[in-house]
């Protein structure tokens, strides 16, 4: 065993080692943007190492494969790095959902060489096997996470589904299964090898439209999960530590995060990946008519009250408000007033979505908490203001059970004295869920562009109290 080998094995363990580290560092709004750094130098250095040893990438690499390679890392990395650095806050679903794909869509990619290769040099059953698992759980990540992009995006419709959907995927997986075991029975089966891919792809897509708005980010956690996988699994297959140990903590994490997010929603993963009915529907009408508040009426109840807790959701993001919501934190902090934060889970499109806009903001963090820690508080709350916030607040979670959303933990703002709801209209919102919230004695709207809105209660306020 050469020098070389060793040294190359040596840095591909440090460098897991800091993947490790930089995702230990991401579990704290404080110290998650050097995590991420952290995790970002360790993938630069994995991937520059390669070229140390050139024969880790077989014998069959010549120069000129070597000038695609790097080519192709120039022109990722160049695309990663613009798309980054132009994506608004509102679109980070998208692109985790797009860049969650096209990692599944790379190990997808790594196991359809690898198994070409098996049509004329027979792999060892291990790894044709974990070929084959890379190779389905990867292309049904890249589809899955195509429609999740697509739903985000507002291309298509955030639930589709059609008589017999749920038989014609289950006759997908079935083929997928069939077919993958007719190539590894036969290495030499072309047709059995493109059926599996083919069957795979469209299990993605056919398992993804039928989910609704509401359960996006867990469908995009559980998606990141499955890249992570398929990653570890191609990396058994390319004898890769790097692969493996970073493809096995992505997996590992995102299948602890889709899971804690499915039980926030109190519902079992296979309900939302296998919905009864569309997410979009529900419930019926509402009786009764949405109270309209002014300005000047919403900063009077703030302006007067002890406890204020601010529910913030995706309708803040669009509006870019996060910056005027810090400032009226500010100023009612500034007189005497104490203002929360209340978090649920799956608030916004992506797990952490709110948290990150909060943080971007400049909030304190000792000020935000999570479901469990401040449902108690809104029955001693004076107002809670919500804004952008949709399903994670509807009453209809605990009260209809014919809603998407029954069952699902919500955060209490009923219970609060005065409830205050910003919105732009009287639509519904991205699960197309009335929310019975709005029609409540205790609750008035506030219509208008979030950011603009609390610019006016600011003003109305420091009118009031200056």
């Amino acid at each position: 065993m050469s020098y070389s080998f060793l040294l190359v094995q040596l840095l591909y363990f440090l460098a897991a080692f800091s993947f490790i580290y930089g995702l230990k560092r991401m579990s704290s709004p404080k110290t998650a943007r050097q995590g991420i750094v952290v995790s970002g130098l360790a993938m630069l250095a994995a991937t520059l190492v390669t070229f140390v040893h050139p024969e880790l990438f077989g014998p069959e690499v010549d120069s000129l494969n070597l000038i695609l390679v790097v080519i192709a890392i120039v022109l990722g990395s160049g695309i990663a790095w613009w798309s980054g650095r132009v994506v608004k806050m509102t679109d980070m679903p998208q692109m985790i959902a797009l860049y969650n794909g096209m990692g599944g869509g790379a190990a997808a990619t790594i196991a359809a060489i690898e198994l070409i290769h098996a049509l004329e040099h027979e792999l060892d059953e291990i790894t044709l096997i974990l070929a084959l698992l890379g190779a389905v759980i990867g292309t049904v990540s890249f589809s899955g996470s195509a429609i999740a992009f697509a739903k985000l995006q507002g291309l298509i419709n955030k639930a589709f589904s059609f008589p017999g959907q749920r038989l014609l995927t289950l006759a997908l997986l079935v083929t997928v299964l069939i077919s993958g075991g007719m190539f590894f029975v036969d290495n030499a089966n072309q047709l059995a090898l493109l059926v599996f891919f083919a069957c795979a792809f469209l299990l993605g897509i056919f398992m993804t439209m039928p989910i609704g708005g509401a359960d996006m980010p867990v469908v995009i956690s559980l998606y990141n999960a499955l890249t992570g996988l398929a990653v570890a699994f191609e990396g058994f297959v390319l004898q890769n530590p790097a692969m493996i140990i970073a493809g096995t903590v992505v997996g590992a994490a995102g299948s602890l995060l889709t899971q804690l997010m499915a039980k926030a929603m109190n519902r079992p993963i296979s309900n939302v990946l296998f919905p009864q009915t569309s997410s979009g529907g529900g419930g019926g009408e509402e009786v009764g008519e949405m109270k309209e508040a002014s300005f000047n009426d919403a900063a009077s109840l703030m302006a007067y009250a002890g406890l204020v807790i601010i529910v913030p959701g995706y309708g803040m993001a669009v509006a870019q408000a996060q910056h005027k919501i810090a400032e009226l934190t500010t100023l009612l902090g500034n007189h005497g007033i104490d203002v929360k934060f209340a978090i649920h889970p799956v608030a916004g499109r992506m797990p952490g979505h709110m948290n990150v806009l909060l943080a971007e903001a400049g909030i304190d963090y000792d000020q935000i908490f999570d479901l469990e820690e401040i449902n108690q508080d809104f029955a001693n709350t004076d107002v809670a203001l919500v804004i952008g916030a949709n399903d994670v607040v509807n009453p209809k979670a605990k009260t209809d059970k014919s809603s998407p959303i029954y069952g699902m933990p919500i955060l209490d703002v009923i219970q609060a004295k005065n409830v205050l709801v910003i919105k732009r209209g009287r639509g519904r919102g991205f699960s197309g869920i009335e929310n019975s919230l709005f029609f409540q004695d205790n609750t008035r709207m506030v219509y208008g562009d979030g950011a603009k809105a609390v610019a006016d209660i600011i003003a109305n306020i420091k009118t009031m109290l200056d």
